[in-house]
């Protein structure tokens, strides 16, 4: 596999480094670790995966950035158009929520964000999309957040959940990033990656 030789700059960090490094051991090649590698990426990076990140990825794990990118865009989870906003939201338009009221859904929250589906609001705070199914037919129509799903959606919730999104600091984008991590991590792992974050504190 020929790579750049020129050295990215790395910005992960200590404990970023750690969790990677046990992930490696997961996995009977560095390839196959592409997609827990991007998830740490997409967390460090805030969010999102930008060229840098990708070139940090496919140094990290000995592959080429046009590899590691080719991964990241096939799947619609990475965020590699743009960053988004602190949280995300993604409204299921599938057939059930689509004739169970989605579209006024999608609707209701173009307006009150003032923004349209993928984009995000000048304050950076909401990312709207519209997803293909989330599975979730029985609460249609359905919004997820992170890895919160709501439903079924109306106004009055959606006015909720925008309120109570408004006043949390965590991006919800870099929680769910984490929260996928943490899954792949055994406990021993996570506790190495704590004691190398911990370090750099001490």
């Amino acid at each position: 596999m020929s790579q750049s030789s020129e050295t990215p700059t790395l910005r992960f960090s200590p404990k970023a480094v750690a969790e990677l490094e046990s992930l490696k051991t997961h996995y009977p090649n560095l390839k196959a670790c592409i997609l827990p590698a991007l998830w740490i990426a997409q967390r460090e990076y805030g969010g999102y995966l930008p060229p840098e990140a990708i070139a940090e990825v496919a140094f990290r794990l000995k592959r080429t950035p046009a590899e590691v990118q080719g991964v990241a865009t096939f799947y619609s989870m990475y965020n590699t158009e743009h960053k988004p906003g602190r949280h995300m939201i993604e409204v299921c338009t599938c057939l059930t929520c689509h004739v169970c009221g989605a579209s006024g859904i999608v609707s209701l929250l173009e307006r009150k964000l003032g923004i349209k589906l993928g984009e995000t609001t000048p304050d950076g705070m909401f990312t709207l999309h519209g997803v293909e199914c989330l599975n979730a037919c029985d609460r249609a129509p359905v919004v997820q957040v992170g890895d919160e799903y709501h439903g079924p959606m109306d106004e009055a919730k959606i006015d909720a959940l925008l309120e109570r999104l408004r006043n949390e600091s965590q991006s919800k984008v870099v929680q769910l990033a984490d929260e996928i991590v943490q899954v792949h991590l055994k406990e021993d792992e996570r506790e190495k990656a704590r004691q190398a974050a911990e370090s750099v504190r001490g």
